[in-house]
């Protein structure tokens, strides 16, 4: 018995979406769904249908300015792209709270929760309203044709953040004249 491949792919996906809802998706309009394409790094590369599925998948999070998305230390298993206001991105020091980043629509945050089973390492308040797709990990492993695009464009999203801070890190040594040691135990 020769089984088609397109049947069994259909079967799987029929499969998926009886195992795992999906929340209730924003309504995108095909200009919207192109500025996404075109501005979320953590899209790029994705075809039009795979970006369509991919944005099912996410559940639609409203913001009041001041409200706190999730606290640095909170269990995290989502990560978050910035559809429309302002976050801020901040890590306790002693008493002293930190400003990592300030984000604008287009970018993500909480990914690294995304990649492991990782505590927040930092919390993320919004500055005004704000609007966020949640995407959880369950939801993203469950559709491998977007997971392994989404998990690459997090690795490069990664890549290019840890540049910066080995800039600003060699930039205070120069002014300290300390130099400074990390373990990746």
């Amino acid at each position: 018995m020769k089984v088609d491949p397109a049947v069994v792919k259909i079967f799987a996906e029929n499969v998926r979406a009886d195992i795992i809802q999906r929340p209730a998706g924003l309504n995108l309009d095909a200009a919207i769904v192109q500025k996404i394409a075109a501005k979320v790094k953590v899209f790029q590369g994705m075809t039009h249908d795979c970006l369509m599925s991919t944005l099912a998948m996410a559940e639609h999070m409203p913001h009041k300015a001041g409200a706190v998305v999730f606290n640095e230390g909170d269990i995290g298993s989502s990560f978050h792209v910035l559809i429309a206001g302002e976050v801020v991105v901040e890590k306790k020091r002693g008493d002293r709270v930190v400003t990592l980043a300030k984000l604008t629509a287009g970018e993500c945050f909480g990914e690294m929760a995304l990649v492991g089973n990782h505590l927040r390492t930092a919390s993320v308040r919004a500055l005004r309203d704000s609007v966020t797709m949640r995407f959880d990990r369950e939801r993203v492993d469950a559709y491998p044709d977007s997971a392994h695009i989404i998990y690459r464009n997090i690795a490069r999203i990664l890549a290019a953040r840890l540049d910066v801070s080995s800039e600003m890190l060699a930039d205070l040594v120069l002014r300290t004249g300390e130099t400074g040691s990390a373990s990746l135990d």
